[in-house]
């Protein structure tokens, strides 16, 4: 009986559409096996071809061998054996079966799969996912596929797997140098690999049990979960082990909060939250706090703790109508514990803690903003090192309005043009008395000097407004003249007298005239065959006079505002540029060198300068940010500032400063940055004070690193840095990292000492294994930057 006669007599119709696909399968039946044939059988959704050196039709049921191939839509498996059934589309495949969708490949025994569902189940599997990696500079991303082995898997959709019995990595599978081993994990292609009961296996040896575990399989890395563990060793803290929880609900929005125990310190705790709900929106958060027991000063002594915290928010929104906001707030208890547990020499040695918020609006030349800032410097007046006595001095200026506007010409036909600024705010000034000599620190009374401090009142009001006219003038190409007259008049709410804060308002109006002269400039050209440059001289020549400070000493110096006195000056200098350009590119500035001083007609600047203590001016500041003024002078130092930028691999800037009144070099200053092959760098930096210690201590310090690639790249990479002390002759810090990464993992080794007087000298051990495309399991911090 023919399969279409036992078909109709099992009392069943077959679809009309079908009846080709029909003739041909009885065509096939009939005909025997044949070799290589191929068949296409209709399937929900498309065609399923069926391809095989052997095929035979047995009732509902193609059995093929062979070199079996089936392929339906993206989806193809292959396997010597085959049995396929059209009616429920299941097929089961035997002997070096191969499944293949998308990125997704399996090798396994054997297996059974729903062709038009997706699902299946597959024994003794070999399995690969090709992921594609963002780049991301904090971890090591490897182009390995993910592979994995199982004694069952169990495909439950396009991109999920049930996998039994199974081990991962990232290495080669022949000999991987780790693997996750785990008896059950799940795996959501693009998304993540979930691992139950899992271990984490080096060489085959187990080393870490994590009951659940979760690693990202996706181009993006961001998965919630408990992060890899960190540990190292310091002089100071002890052994250090800690753990983290890193929480992703969303793709705008992530949260990280951890905590470390510290076996001779105590513990501490960490947090980062960052969102960014919209394109124009960032916040971001973060603190770290230790509670500290402290350490036990020598045999029998008592233990100093330096418990503290120190926090940070940062908000960036751009808002409709052209405002936006901004703000930076940190926070920090104390220097001392600053000084004992930050990470970096950069952050430890920064005694400064500034605060700013602001909104602005620029429209149609003008600009409002709307301000709050608050400033804190730690102090201490034998050495800051030793964080004994801490004291700071306080600056705060909130809340404040500015107003203000660019030069504009209300006529087009005269060059005039008119722009002014104005401002009003609420200030705050508190200082030790150890810094200063005025009333209440002179004044007898029951508090002792070194806790006495000069304080005004919570909110001392100064409003200011500031007209000004800018007429530029021309003569021809060769000479330009541009002379600003400015009205100035500022009010302040408390002054003082006499050395004491009192809460009479003061009045400062001042009339400020500058003129910028701009001789012509001087320039050769000399054209090569594929290059041409350029040399060019630019001469200028800047007056200032400022009239009716008067008495100087009346006004409480909060900001930069308050710095302004009476002055009578030239600034003089050259500027010396060297322009290349190659073919028809566009022309680079290699060479870029100002020298420059100040003559000031009036030494003593309308009585402002007091002799013998360190003075700060506009006047003087503007020259140079070093300050050089302890006694009345008519000349500057003259400030010589290099900058060599030969290229993108090359960067160099040296600065000096010869004082011409003390008849030395008063300042010395070398930054250089240099990549001369493609990994490798250098940074080196020298500086040196060598001016009175009335007006800075004198210093001469040293700062290099120098490495090759960074921690996360392929093959060997190295740094080296150190600061070292030359007037002191004492190492401040220095730095060794080495790593090696392959092509799945690399290891890295870190020694740090930081020397930070009494307060800290700790030398820290840290190492690293590095796992690729998931994390680093230790706490090895990245490359110090010198600036």
């Amino acid at each position: 009986m023919s399969f279409l006669g036992a078909f109709l007599l099992r009392g069943r119709a077959w679809p009309a559409a079908w009846l080709p696909w029909l003739a041909l399968t009885v065509a096939l039946a009939a005909s025997g096996p044949a070799a290589a044939a191929q068949v296409r059988l209709p399937a929900p959704g498309g065609i399923v071809e069926l391809e095989a050196k052997q095929q035979r039709k047995e009732g509902d049921l193609f059995v093929a061998d062979g070199e079996v191939d089936i392929r339906y839509q993206d989806v193809r498996l292959r396997a010597d054996h085959v049995e396929y059934s059209v009616l429920t589309s299941v097929a089961l495949a035997r002997g070096h079966v191969q499944f293949d969708f998308g990125s997704q490949h399996l090798d396994a025994d054997q297996a059974r799969y729903n062709v038009r569902s997706g699902r299946g189940t597959f024994e003794h599997v070999r399995g690969s996912v090709q992921l594609e990696r963002r780049p991301n500079p904090a971890i090591l991303i490897t182009p390995n596929p993910l592979y994995f082995e199982a004694q069952e898997v169990e495909r439950t959709g396009e991109r999920t797997y049930k996998i039994r019995g199974a081990w991962l990595t990232v290495c080669a599978p022949d000999r991987p140098i780790w693997k996750f081993y785990a008896p059950h994990a799940t795996l959501t292609v693009d998304k993540s690999v979930a691992l139950v009961n899992a271990n984490f296996r080096l060489f085959r040896v187990p080393l870490i049990y994590l009951p659940y575990a979760t690693a990202p399989a996706s181009r993006k890395l961001r998965q919630s979960g408990f992060l890899l563990p960190d540990f190292s060793n310091t002089t100071r803290k002890g052994f250090v082990v800690g753990e983290a929880y890193y929480w992703a609900p969303a793709d705008w929005v992530d949260l990280t909060f951890g905590a470390q125990l510290l076996s001779r310190r105590g513990w501490s705790q960490n947090g980062e939250f960052r969102v960014r709900p919209w394109e124009n929106v960032r916040l971001a958060a973060s603190y770290f706090g230790v509670v500290d027991r402290g350490l036990r000063e020598g045999p029998g002594g008592a233990r100093v703790a330096q418990v503290g915290h120190r926090s940070q928010f940062e908000f960036d929104a751009l808002l409709p109508d052209g405002w936006r906001a901004v703000a930076d707030i940190n926070t920090l208890t104390s220097l001392t514990f600053r000084l004992a547990f930050a990470e970096t020499f950069r952050e430890a040695v920064n005694s400064e803690v500034r605060s700013a918020a602001f909104a602005t609006n620029h429209f149609r030349g003008f600009s409002l903003n709307f301000a709050a800032e608050n400033y804190k410097n730690f102090l201490n007046a034998q050495n800051i090192l030793s964080a004994q006595q801490e004291t700071a001095v306080l600056l705060r200026t909130a809340p404040g309005v500015r107003f203000g506007a660019v030069e504009q010409a209300p006529w087009k036909r005269w060059p005039i043009y008119f722009g002014f600024g104005a401002f009003a705010d609420a200030v705050h000034r508190s200082e030790p008395c150890t810094s200063i000599r005025l009333s209440p620190c002179t004044d007898p009374g029951p508090v002792p000097f070194a806790q006495r401090r000069f304080e005004t009142a919570a909110a001392v009001q100064r409003t200011e407004i500031a007209p000004r006219v800018t007429v530029p003038l021309r003569w021809g190409p060769w000479l330009g003249v541009t002379p600003t007259f400015v009205l100035r008049t500022t009010r302040y709410g408390s002054q003082l007298l006499s050395g004491t804060i009192v809460g009479d308002s003061v009045r400062r109006t001042t009339a400020e005239v500058a003129v910028d002269l701009r001789p012509p400039t001087l320039a050769r050209v000399w054209n090569r065959p594929a290059t041409k440059w350029k040399h060019a001289i630019e001469p200028q020549v800047i007056y200032r006079y400022v009239n009716g400070v008067n008495r100087f000493g009346r006004f409480i110096r909060f900001d930069e505002n308050d710095t302004l006195t009476d002055t009578n000056e030239f600034e003089y200098g050259l500027t010396q540029r060297l322009y290349r350009r190659a073919g028809e590119g566009q022309a680079e500035e290699m060479v870029t060198w100002r020298v420059a001083q100040k003559y000031y007609f009036d030494p003593t600047f309308g009585g402002a300068l007091v002799p013998g203590q360190r003075n700060v001016f506009q006047a003087l500041y503007t020259i140079t940010p070093f300050a050089f003024a302890d006694t009345p002078r008519r000349f500057s130092p003259i400030v010589s500032d290099l900058r060599v930028t030969p290229g993108g691999r090359y960067d160099a800037e040296f600065r000096m400063e010869y004082d011409t009144v003390r008849g030395k070099l008063t300042t010395a200053g070398t930054l250089l940055k240099m990549r001369p092959y493609r990994e490798f760098f250098v940074t080196l930096a020298h500086f040196a004070l060598r001016s009175s210690p009335a007006l800075q201590p004198k210093s001469n310090q040293i700062r290099a690193l120098v490495g090759y690639g960074n921690m996360n790249r392929r093959g060997w990479n190295t740094s080296f840095g150190f600061s070292y002390d030359i007037r002191q002759q004492f190492l401040q810090n220095q730095l060794v990292q080495v790593s090696y990464n392959g092509s799945c993992c690399g290891i890295a080794f870190e020694y740090r000492r930081l020397a930070l007087g009494t307060v800290r000298s700790e030398n820290q051990f840290r190492v690293a294994l590095i796992i690729a495309n998931i994390g680093t399991f230790g706490n090895l911090r990245r490359e110090e930057k010198i600036f």
